[in-house]
């Protein structure tokens, strides 16, 4: 298959192809002045042609804040070639950072310029996120060390005061030892701590970090229980030969500390920021080599089938968008780019919710049942009793209670969500572990139909709205530049 890709040298646009080699999936490609590269694009093709029958290609923007001049990936802001609206917003609210980490991919703390956009920006930012067609529903702060600014409770309020109704940190947990801090933010409206997490040995966080951070790891843990917030992410960076070897103990991990964790995102190293290039070989590592991880370091709790991509529960939100007949975000980013499943945790023991439903029969039930309906807006309460009557039906059938967890009504559960109830969305969640992997792109792997659909952006100080590997990639450097100041000035403006 051919694509577009970047050369890893100059960064210039130049023609890629994808192919199936020895049961993997190839990138390749050439630049008339640096010559050939070659990459792993997926490590198991099989997997990958499997994948490839949830893709879903997502409507065209109505809002878009940049023009079709040069070509994807260099027009981004959102442009007109982008088919996926915002589902979670990165906003980058400081450059600065409490760690040098070896693997950073936004290379903080590693430089006399500090970029720190005020309060009125970081506004007009969130602002711009809620005007696209579909409001971005999700934000993240991120940096740098998001904590270290003092006005993060204040950042954390006006994201929910324009209508943010979830919102996160990306956050190393330093200073989240601290129990009334954490008070402090949940009172400000966070919903959720994204909390860097690579493994729980001490070696993994001496190469990753470069100091053992896993007192720190399981102290805001435990200050999150004692502040009564449930929310945690843990979020592993996967290093081939650094902390591949942690994986079955992190997800026990979740399992035991299921009061407060919610997910394991994990995200394989990319190759942007601080990482060593020259490491690549050794320590790449991709979306099927991760799932086949957890299911030999879960003894086979886990299975490498229990995995679905991202997209796959597009079904769900199309279904949720009929129903209500009002537009949803959907999770329409290129099959490829992630995987997921949801565990249970009874008697210690994991149970994935395929072990109990038929996926594949659920979403070829509500795919019917959506076809059915040409009109929503005109459908009678008689009608919408009839067609949720025809779901309870047959939802028997695709689930087999027996091997379910005690506490969990499934029935009811998915028909309240399949009619766009929230609250019961978010007890789904909470009654579960979401374990995933998003495989972010770097030069070396880089393809543009992935850029294209991705559903996670950063908002900049110029209005610009850009997919996350394109920024990484190509954008972070300039508008770091373009919108720091130096040091002493930043200092000069702080004590104002």
């Amino acid at each position: 298959m051919k694509t577009l890709s970047l050369c890893p040298t100059c960064l210039k646009k130049v023609e890629a192809e994808v192919f199936e080699e020895d049961g993997e999936v190839i990138i390749k490609k050439e630049c008339e002045e640096h010559g050939k590269f070659r990459d792993i694009y997926w490590s198991d093709s099989e997997l990958y042609e499997k994948y490839k029958k949830y893709e879903y290609i997502g409507d065209k923007l109505k809002n878009t804040n940049t023009e079709r001049k040069y070509g994807c990936p260099f027009d981004c802001g959102l442009c007109p070639s982008h088919v996926s609206t915002t589902v979670l917003a990165n906003l980058d609210v400081t450059n600065r950072c409490n760690l040098n980490c070896p693997i950073c991919f936004a290379n903080a703390n590693r430089t006399k310029m500090i970029y720190e956009p005020s309060l009125e920006e970081i506004k007009h930012m969130m602002v711009n996120l809620r005007n696209e067609n579909i409001p971005c529903p999700a934000i993240q702060f991120a940096g740098g060390e998001p904590t270290l600014r003092e006005d993060l409770p204040e950042i954390i309020r006006t994201a929910k005061e324009l209508g943010f109704n979830h919102i996160q940190i990306a956050t190393n947990g330093i200073k989240l030892q601290n129990v009334e801090y954490i008070k402090k933010l949940r009172e400000a409206g966070l919903s959720t701590i994204y909390l860097q997490f690579d493994g729980l040995t001490e070696k993994s966080y001496l190469t990753a970090r470069g100091k053992n951070l896993l007192p720190v790891k399981l102290k805001v843990i435990e200050s999150c229980r004692k502040a009564d917030f449930r929310s945690i992410v843990l979020v592993p960076t996967l290093v081939k030969g650094v902390n591949d070897d942690q994986i079955g103990d992190i997800i026990r991990f979740a399992a035991k500390n299921v009061d407060v964790v919610r997910n394991v995102n994990v995200q394989p190293v990319s190759f942007t920021g601080r990482i060593d290039e020259n490491k690549r070989f050794e320590q790449r590592i991709t979306i099927p080599d991760f799932v086949e991880l957890v299911e030999e370091q879960t003894n086979g709790e886990i299975l490498k089938e229990d995995f679905y991509p991202v997209p796959s529960v597009v079904p769900v939100s199309l279904f949720v968008e009929l129903w209500g007949n009002r537009p949803t975000v959907k999770l329409s980013s290129h099959q490829h780019c992630g995987a997921a499943t949801y565990v249970f945790v009874e008697n210690e023991k994991l149970i994935p919710i395929t072990r109990f439903i038929d996926v594949e029969g659920f979403i070829e039930l509500l795919n019917e049942i959506s076809q059915e309906i040409k009109e929503p807006h005109k459908l009678t309460k008689t009608e919408r009793a009839k067609i949720i009557l025809k779901i309870t039906k047959r939802l028997p059938s695709l689930v087999e209670h027996s091997k379910a967890p005690s506490n969990v009504k499934l029935i009811e559960t998915i028909i309240r969500i399949l009619k766009g109830d929230n609250n019961a969305l978010a007890k789904f969640h909470y009654d579960s572990i979401l374990v995933g992997c998003m495989h972010f792109m770097d030069p070396y792997n880089f393809d543009t139909r992935r850029a294209q659909r991705c559903v996670i952006h950063y908002a900049t100080p110029d209005g610009r709205i850009i997919p996350f590997c394109t920024y990484n990639t190509l954008y972070r450097k300039e508008i770091e530049e373009k919108y720091s100041i130096p040091i002493e000035e930043w200092k000069k403006k702080l004590s104002q």
